[in-house]
């Protein structure tokens, strides 16, 4: 029987391709690979190539957006609505985050430190010195983290549905309030019972599948199962070990002013702790899944956004 969801990739990777983005694949270390989209001129996935023999003049280089999913879906699924909206004007990059999509490691770290670090190593093989990052709820964590780390690599940063770090007094009040008794059961459903409870929790309207849609998205996007049950167990931190990092980049909390998940008011005090450099712009009708629920609206602010990026960077003002 046809897996409906899986039976829909062709067609967005043919749409991928018609915005410029090829697939490729990024050797970390031995046993670790990350999966990504990346723009067709990148000479990563052009070194192989035999060169043409009528030079066209050379572009002006783009500035680079990564954009990091979060947790119950790849990236390209993620931000299929954002792809199409950045494509003529920035170098897009999506990646697939350990254990999602193509992208796996044989080691036993799990943290959204390493996370950063491959990521941080991949856009390095990738050519690419210079970027603003977008992160939603678990890739936002990840983009925090990477900002930190490697301030000299990201310029701007923009979140969504995300806190700075996953402390155990955030989860269990999450939890608490939402109803779940462990983030594996909100964030790994086994059924589509299951599902169909992070759907309702993490959209404003509720939405209607036919059951066969939702087993379909179960089997293709919720793999590698223990991997990611790993991931949510080293996720979070004790609350003394929690630290508001200084951040040199200018950063946007891009939110769906009824996120169930991580309420406006969690955004708002990340806001204070963060301080002036970083704005919280709220998206109204939008919940945890701001990006799909209200494409044109967010697509709109982090457009704003982006368009600072020549102006305030000096690397990609050259």
């Amino acid at each position: 029987m046809v897996n409906l969801v899986e039976a829909q990739k062709p067609l967005l990777h043919f749409l991928l391709k018609l915005a410029g983005l090829r697939p490729t694949t990024v050797e970390i270390d031995p046993g670790t690979v990350m999966s990504f989209w990346v723009p067709k001129t990148n000479q990563y996935i052009n070194e192989n190539k035999k060169p043409k023999k009528k030079k066209k003049k050379k572009k002006k280089d783009k500035p680079s957006v990564v954009l990091v999913h979060g947790f119950a879906a790849e990236g390209i699924v993620t931000w299929q609505f954002q792809l199409g909206a950045l494509t003529n004007k920035y170098d897009v990059y999506v990646p697939d985050l350990l254990y999602f999509g193509g992208s796996k490691s044989s080691g036993s770290e799990r943290s959204p430190e390493f996370q950063a670090q491959c990521l941080a190593s991949a856009l390095a093989r990738l050519g690419v010195a210079r970027c603003a990052v977008v992160g939603f709820s678990y890739g936002g964590m990840v983009a925090f983290k990477l900002a930190e780390t490697w301030p000299e690599l990201v310029s701007h940063l923009v979140v969504s549905g995300s806190v700075i770090a996953m402390t155990d007094s955030i989860s269990d009040t999450t939890l608490q309030r939402l109803g779940f008794a462990s983030s594996a059961e909100l964030l790994l459903p086994d059924s589509v019972k299951g599902l169909k409870a992070l759907l309702t929790v993490a959209t404003y309207k509720k939405l209607w599948f036919p059951d066969c849609l939702h087993r379909d998205y179960l089997q293709v996007m919720f793999g590698n199962r223990k991997e990611r049950a790993e991931l949510l167990e080293g996720l979070v931190m004790s609350n003394k070990d929690a630290v508001v990092p200084v951040l040199q980049q200018k950063i946007m909390l891009l939110w769906g002013e009824n996120d169930n998940i991580f309420n406006i008011e969690l955004a708002k005090n990340m806001k204070e702790q963060l301080g002036e450099k970083a704005t919280l712009q709220s998206i109204s009708k939008a919940g945890h899944l701001v990006h799909l629920e209200r494409p044109c609206a967010y697509n709109r602010h982090l457009k704003e956004f982006l368009s600072q990026i020549v102006i305030d960077d000096p690397i990609n003002n050259k």
